[in-house]
């Protein structure tokens, strides 16, 4: 399969003299950092169902919840690591440490540090043999170091003295490979196969459920890694296809999940032109090879800044004539977005306009962190996700909701391992087509108890990732701090002292009780994150096609070289050596004049800052000034 040679014969969104994307949707673009009770109070209103048909759903969530837990005796994977670990422990938390040390450390020295500090923490031995789960017990002698390094005598003494002599013995580099097979120990439960090949094999095991495959591996850095990326991708569909049969329907075919942000290594906002020339390209030639494999093809949710980007490119893609008798390529939606909805109803329109149906897979997502801490780095003026859970599965529901009234244009699949949500879906949906969805390695229990069910009539779904041990860790950090949560419904599931009542409890319901504080109150708004002492400074969304409109405006009304910047100090200027100012891209390009401060307005400035801080600083400062 090959990139589509005749990009003339398509009908092109863009320019490539245009930096920005074009806007998909003013309403999508109004969600983005919108007030989170205004937006939660409209969800909540389309979430809510009638007081009868509610008290269904909690009947039938807490007799999923019950199923769950029989099964669960004999279960595995990451439902007995939550079990045996609760991950906010100490335990939990130096295996948390351990695994993002090894993801993100890149010296050898400064692992095996920190390795020797973090071991001698944690009551490992505590966990040896109190579960019946192999998983959990291989999962514990891993992180015992194996039993070829650890000689059982060893094991009744203190884990510290114990920890400590074993680095003694065996050395630090020891330590850190048999921490490292541990990790992938706990990998291979999330991790189909490390291979298509693999995958597809394991996957024949288990008929009852329909797979999308998604080839594990962080973003493309270089071309070369996009490009590599790609012709996986163009594998795995050629191999799931030659596995798949023709089936009568796609919906029913196996399929491939891609992310764009492995196919281009400039898959930003700022080089979207770019962006969308090799990506319309490559997603249509990976859309053509599915279609010709008769199976389907979902796009991934990425980050939020890259959204407006995302839509625009599948929009581009999915409006090709040459696809127009393909009903298999999907795109996966976020509910913990504040777009989420609108983004539905974008969906929706263009199906309709195209004249052919989306399958849409609805996530709750796996960013969170990294979207606050973004967000505050950036000084927005909210957050693009909302900062309760209760919020986030409010936001679900309600998207839920529009997806089974809106058959004639959006496929639903709801990807899922709450059972409130699950129960909500079929009472809702009972007499809808839909699909539900699961990761490999989680919510077995669950599904295993829905499809024992006489007469389940809907399909099952498992995400299935593909990938060899290098590109193993960051997914599976990623999956253990998304379900890891004290809040997430698989952890409190395991938890035993939880009430049934309480898990399955109506989230609609929950944020009604919020009142006025359905904004999270130890979560400030970025502008607000060193209150009082500070305003946090102020950033530009660059990744909104309004903002981009407003700063290109701005500076469209700006006379080529007037700028000007000169020192302040305590909120008045001080002049300085005037000197010129050129664009760095183009140094012909007069951008301004700039006035540099001297010594003496430096030491101003010192004594200003000396004013207003602590005795301990002022001390400094004054040394530093001395000197």
């Amino acid at each position: 399969m090959a990139a589509p040679d005749d990009p003339s014969a398509r009908r092109w969104l863009f320019d490539a003299a245009r930096p920005a994307p074009p806007a998909v949707s003013e309403a999508i673009t109004d969600r983005y950092l919108a007030d989170e009770a205004t937006v939660v109070a409209e969800l909540a209103e389309l979430a809510a169902l009638p007081p009868a048909q509610s008290a269904r759903v909690r009947r039938e969530a807490a007799v999923l919840v019950e199923a769950i837990r029989r099964r669960q005796q004999d279960a595995g994977g990451v439902d007995a690591l939550l079990r045996a670990y609760d991950l906010s422990s100490g335990e939990g938390i130096v295996l948390m440490c351990l695994a993002e040390a090894l993801l993100r450390i890149p010296d050898a020295d400064t692992a095996d540090r920190l390795i020797a500090d973090k071991l001698g923490s944690a009551d490992w031995q505590a966990h040896v043999g109190k579960s019946e789960s192999l998983f959990v017990n291989a999962s514990t002698w891993a992180l015992l170091l194996t039993g070829r390094i650890v000689r059982p005598a060893e094991l009744d003494e203190a884990p510290a003295s114990f920890f400590s002599r074993l680095v003694e013995r065996v050395g630090e580099p020891v330590v850190r490979a048999a921490l490292r097979q541990a990790m992938r120990i706990l990998g291979s439960q999330f991790v189909m196969g490390e291979t298509i090949d693999g995958a597809l094999r394991r996957a024949a095991e288990h008929p009852e459920f329909n797979y999308s495959f998604d080839m594990l591996g962080e973003a493309a850095l270089t071309a070369a890694d996009a490009q590599r990326y790609f012709e996986a991708y163009v594998a795995a569909i050629a191999a799931v296809g030659r596995s798949g049969g023709r089936l009568e329907s796609l919906l029913d075919a196996p399929s491939v999940s891609v992310k764009l942000s492995a196919l281009t290594p400039r898959f930003e906002v700022a080089q979207s032109a770019r962006a969308a020339r090799e990506l319309v390209d490559r997603l249509t030639a990976l859309a053509l090879g599915a279609r010709e494999s008769s199976i389907g093809l979902t796009v991934d949710a990425e980050e939020a800044d890259r959204l407006e980007l995302t839509l625009a490119i599948f929009a581009e893609v999915f409006g090709d004539e040459r696809l127009e008798d393909y009903a298999g390529l999907g795109l996966a939606v976020q509910g913990y977005q504040k777009r989420a909805l609108r983004v539905l109803e974008w969906l929706a329109a263009l199906a309709r306009g195209v004249g052919r149906t989306i399958p849409v897979r609805l996530v709750k997502g796996a960013y969170w962190d990294s979207e606050v801490k973004r967000a505050q780095e950036q000084g927005l003026d909210d957050y693009p996700v909302f900062t309760r859970k209760c919020n986030t599965d409010v936001s679900y529901l309600a998207c839920a909701k529009a997806l089974l009234t809106q058959h004639d244009s959006l496929y639903p699949q709801f990807a899922t391992h709450n059972a409130h949500t699950v129960a909500w879906l079929l009472e809702v949906g009972a007499d809808k087509p839909f699909e539900l969805q699961r990761l490999h390695g989680m919510g077995e229990e669950l599904y295993g108890e829905l499809n024992a069910r006489p007469g389940f009539g809907h399909r099952a779904r498992v995400y299935a990732p593909v990938g060899s041990h290098e590109h193993l860790l960051p997914y599976l950090v990623r999956r253990l701090l998304e379900n890891g949560a004290n809040t997430s419904f698989v952890n409190r599931l395991v938890q035993a002292e939880a009430d049934v009542g309480e898990i399955v409890a109506d989230p609609v319901d929950a944020v009604r009780a919020l009142g006025d504080s359905v904004r999270h109150p130890r979560i400030p708004l970025p502008r607000a994150l060193f209150a009082p002492e500070r305003e946090n400074s102020r950033g530009t969304n660059l990744a909104s096609s309004r903002d981009l409109k407003d700063v290109a405006a701005a500076l469209a009304a700006t006379e080529a070289g007037s700028w000007r910047a000169r020192p302040r100090v305590g909120g008045k200027d001080s002049t300085g050596t005037p000197q010129e100012c050129r664009d760095p891209a183009d140094r012909r390009r007069l951008v301004g004049l700039v006035e540099l401060a001297d010594g003496r307005t430096a030491r101003s400035a010192l004594d200003a800052a000396n004013a207003f801080a602590p005795p301990g600083a002022r001390r400094r400062q004054q040394s530093a000034r001395r000197c």
